[in-house]
């Protein structure tokens, strides 16, 4: 029977550059972009509601649109909780610019923390994969966001969105592959990369921002 796998923790900027260190020793492609990216920050958003709620925004848009309906739902969801957002019409939602699917998602999550369905703080104690399958288990809750969820607001050091298209992006630069891989190739790239794989999704989004010019992640 194979253990259940809870990762260390990526909560600060030490935790990621001792991180960082160990993955250029491990693999020695990713030497000098360790060492060109040592600045690379730490991304952490509060765990809970709020921050799953942001990733859902960030679903299949721009990071700018990400943000702008983020932004508008935040403003009008106070306080920020299950039963607030529950009593929301379909009109106020949408106003905020949350697309027909995403209303449906908000929904969905609202009514699966009020009824027990979900408990975030008992998801923060799960291992890696039994919190990755709670999440995905939702309507509307893919791998992506569960995935930046449970990097971006748990902190999680080795969860890896293999289905990320700037990550995608920045492997075939940095890795000087003939062409993008798909997750399943990402996967496959990352496996040697284990417990490490949250800060190689780090570092590829700062690679990502360095040949592009802008974010590739929506938090």
């Amino acid at each position: 029977m194979v253990a259940a796998i809870m990762s260390e923790r990526l909560n600060t900027q030490e935790d990621l550059a001792r991180a960082l260190s160990a993955l250029g020793r491990r693999d020695a492609r990713l030497t000098s972009l360790v060492e060109r990216e040592a600045g690379t920050p730490v991304r952490r958003r509060t765990p809970g509601l709020e921050g799953l709620v942001h990733c859902i925004m960030g679903q299949q848009v721009s990071v700018a649109s990400a943000a702008a309906i983020w932004g508008r739902l935040k403003a009008a969801t106070h306080p920020f909780d299950a039963e607030t957002l529950a009593s929301h019409s379909d009109e106020t939602l949408r106003s905020a610019g949350l697309s027909g699917a995403k209303v449906r998602t908000v929904r969905a999550l609202a009514a699966a923390v009020l009824d027990g369905r979900l408990d975030l703080d008992a998801l923060f104690r799960m291992p890696d994969d039994e919190a990755r399958a709670a999440l995905v288990a939702l309507p509307g809750i893919g791998p992506w966001t569960a995935e930046l969820y449970l990097l971006f607001c748990e902190g999680r050091g080795d969860i890896w969105p293999a289905g990320d298209l700037a990550l995608q992006v920045a492997l075939m630069d940095a890795l000087e592959l003939p062409e993008r891989p798909n997750a399943l190739s990402a996967q496959e790239i990352a496996a040697d990369w284990r417990p490490h794989r949250g800060a190689a999704a780090h570092l590829f989004w700062a690679h990502y921002r360095r040949i592009k010019g802008r974010s590739g992640v929506p938090l």
